[in-house]
């Protein structure tokens, strides 16, 4: 028995759901929100600034993550905060055509949330996934809705042969009039509470599936920039895709049964506003580190110690996601110097009070931050 699928149902897509079941998650969502962006106002502009580098960061690797696609750490890094005209000290710079695309994608979507979404702004951003591809190629139109040239839309897993059919999109001439729609109520207060309509516009849009290839990671940008209006600002705080990620086999079952249901989505906005939940609670697990590089910085600047540039990106990396000990081999891989200007630059820490020496010494000598300033 052939399987129905949402979009093929006679009021599609006027989505229902039971207003009682979702209320007290929307409520402590708003709430979890709420705190967040309280508690991260109330840190100093550039904590706030580096808790976003790291935000985006993540949530550009993560939802690349999803769809098995790997990205540099370092190089989205860079991309992002040379896009936000942040301080480049101690991040690796390193053009990569395809992380560029991704990034500049995820920063349109959150710094200029306030735009009108497009169907111009989305070519765009399918586009920037796929900067190699020339829309000449028929295997993948990029920047222009799908046409069904090589066959129906279909989400598929399973081994060549044997393939399972887990979806089946609109048919490509009807993509005009979908997509018309869900441009006019995502820029419509159709839907005013905000959190709501983020859940809403993820589902609608990876239903609709418009594009040949990104429809998820596009669906998550729209799904980010609809947070960033929940939020009220361009600086982001807690990431979904690495929520998501995490609970990744839960996010395909959830949207299989939900696309091949009824257009009642009870289940689904239950499921999103869970994941958001989480995701904001795990935030402090990415925005910790903020406020102690903040203020660590601070002192320095009250002492008047200046460092140069090799130290300050080692220093960095150990105040954020450095993992390991701190070696002068470590070091040089770092700054690409030689054995001999590694042990000079750790040298000049240790005397300012910066750095110590771990108690193992030898060929195993490594190096910490110390607790407090001399």
């Amino acid at each position: 028995m052939a399987r129905t699928y949402i979009h093929e149902l006679a009021d599609w897509p006027r989505f229902t759901w039971d207003s009682g079941a979702i209320a007290p998650l929307l409520s402590e969502v708003r709430l979890q929100q709420g705190l967040l962006l309280g508690r991260m106002k109330s840190y100093g502009f550039a904590s706030q600034w580096t808790a976003t580098l790291k935000v985006l960061t993540e949530e550009t690797i993560k939802s690349s993550a999803i769809e098995g696609v790997v990205l540099d750490p370092e190089s989205v890094r860079s991309s992002i905060a040379k896009k936000l005209g942040l301080d480049l000290a101690g991040l690796k710079v390193h053009r990569d055509r395809s992380v560029e695309g991704v990034v500049k994608m995820m920063v349109d979507a959150t710094q200029r949330f306030e735009v009108p979404l497009t169907k111009e702004r989305l070519f765009d951003w399918h586009a920037h996934l796929f900067p190699q591809v020339r829309k000449t190629i028929d295997k993948l139109r990029v920047g222009a809705w799908r046409d069904d040239s090589q066959g129906s839309m279909q989400v598929i897993s399973g081994p060549i042969g044997r393939p399972k059919v887990h979806y089946v999109a609109p048919a490509a001439n009807r993509l005009d009039a979908e997509m018309e729609r869900f441009l006019g109520w995502f820029e419509s207060n159709e839907q005013k509470d905000p959190l709501l309509k983020t859940a809403i516009a993820h589902l609608w849009f990876v239903t609709i599936h418009p594009f040949e290839d990104g429809n998820g990671r596009i669906a998550r940008a729209v799904a980010e920039m609809c947070l960033a209006r929940s939020d009220g600002s361009v600086q982001r705080f807690y990431s979904m895709s690495t929520q998501i990620l995490e609970e990744r086999r839960s996010y395909y079952e959830i949207l299989e049964k939900t696309q091949s249901g009824s257009l009642d989505i009870t289940e689904w906005l239950k499921w999103f506003l869970e994941c958001l939940d989480r995701a904001i609670e795990h935030s402090n697990e990415i925005t910790s580190g903020a406020p102690a590089k903040e203020s660590f910085w601070q002192d320095l600047n009250k002492k008047n110690i200046f460092l140069n540039p090799r130290q300050k990106k080692v220093l960095n990396k150990l105040l954020g996601d450095f993992e390991g000990k701190l070696t002068r081999e470590k070091w040089m891989k770092l700054t690409k110097v030689s054995s001999r200007t590694a042990l000079r630059d750790i040298d000049e820490l240790i005397e300012l009070g910066i750095l110590e020496q771990e108690e193992a010494g030898g060929r195993s000598t490594s190096y910490r931050l110390k607790k407090n300033l001399s």
